[in-house]
């Protein structure tokens, strides 16, 4: 994607900033407790919770380790981070995670060799991350309509299932929130990561949607997604261990000439251009259909490249 190659670095050193300073308090309740705060000053969540959490405004682990028990709910509008590798900080949800309308969520942080995957967002090295947090879901990821979520390094026990939402197909930052403090376009995206259920991604509409090097047990499923960036969707390196299915996904029409809606390879051009590309083929345990199923062009104009997508 054209803005790919710049995203984890400036990105990570931007959510510093926009969820960083005092943080508030978690307030204890009866049943779930309930997390608040701003961007500026978000709420700490750390040790055990035994009935749940629930996320209102904004939230953060990164202080230690945050285990919570039952479902955490991040609300509208709200957002959660758990991408902080100092303190031994990571965050297990002995249950669900479920994302509401508009939200955004920031789970796990590890950065690779080539460049890939998000470091942490308190690495002290930006140019050279070597912190790590794994996150943990033994139940589903379950977003609705959420503004977006960002997985790296973490394990989803059950399925995921992302319908709806992502803003809009505009690759421009937006006015508010937290893609706006970090000038960022609005994307989702699923890196080094695990699920053991199904995974499945519908009718979102963003700038860029990434699946890179996660091992989906059953089946992942991409349809009628519309993404502003020339490049998107991409899914690379993943295991697939049933059936892979897209259809309907696309760009605002008409398509800008020489992209097509899924890709499972990476630009190597200069910035600028998604042009050439370096396969980075997926394994698939059962049938691929629709729009994954003959590897993307290596050119532009070209044929499809060698063997499967």
């Amino acid at each position: 994607m054209l803005f790919r190659r710049i995203v984890p670095l400036t990105i990570a050193a931007g959510l510093v900033l926009a969820i960083a300073g005092a943080w508030a308090a978690v307030a204890p309740a009866a049943g779930p407790s309930i997390c608040s705060g701003k961007l500026g000053t978000p709420g700490l969540l750390k040790g055990t919770y035994p009935h749940g959490v629930v996320v209102k405004g904004a939230c953060a682990v990164k202080s230690g380790k945050a285990r919570v028990i039952g479902t955490l709910t991040v609300t509208k509008g709200s957002a959660l981070a758990a991408a902080y590798g100092r303190h031994h900080a990571s965050l297990s949800v002995t249950g669900d995670l479920v994302v509401g309308n508009g939200a955004t969520v920031i789970l796990g942080c590890k950065a690779n060799p080539d460049g890939s995957g998000f470091p942490c967002l308190d690495d002290p090295n930006m140019k050279h991350p070597t912190l790590t947090s794994h996150a943990t879901v033994t139940g589903n990821l379950i977003e609705n309509s959420p503004l977006a979520v960002i997985a790296h390094n973490s394990a989803i026990g059950g399925n995921v299932k992302e319908t709806g939402g992502g803003g809009s197909v505009s690759c421009a930052p937006p006015t508010s929130g937290v893609f706006a403090k970090i000038m960022s376009p609005v994307y989702s995206d699923y890196e080094d990561s695990t699920v053991g259920g199904n995974m499945r991604i519908s009718a979102m509409s963003s700038c860029w949607l990434g699946i890179a090097r996660v091992k989906i047990h059953g089946s992942l499923s991409l349809s009628n997604n519309q993404m502003g960036d020339p490049d998107a969707i991409e899914v690379l390196s993943s295991h697939v261990g049933k059936n892979l299915s897209c259809v309907g996904n696309g760009h605002p029409s008409p398509m800008p000439p020489g992209t097509q809606p899924v890709w499972d390879s990476v630009d190597t051009g200069p910035m600028g251009s998604i042009y050439p590309r370096a396969p980075q083929p997926n394994t698939v345990g059962g049938t691929r259909s629709g729009q994954c199923v003959s590897a993307s062009p290596p050119t532009q104009g070209g044929p499809p490249g060698t063997g499967a997508f």
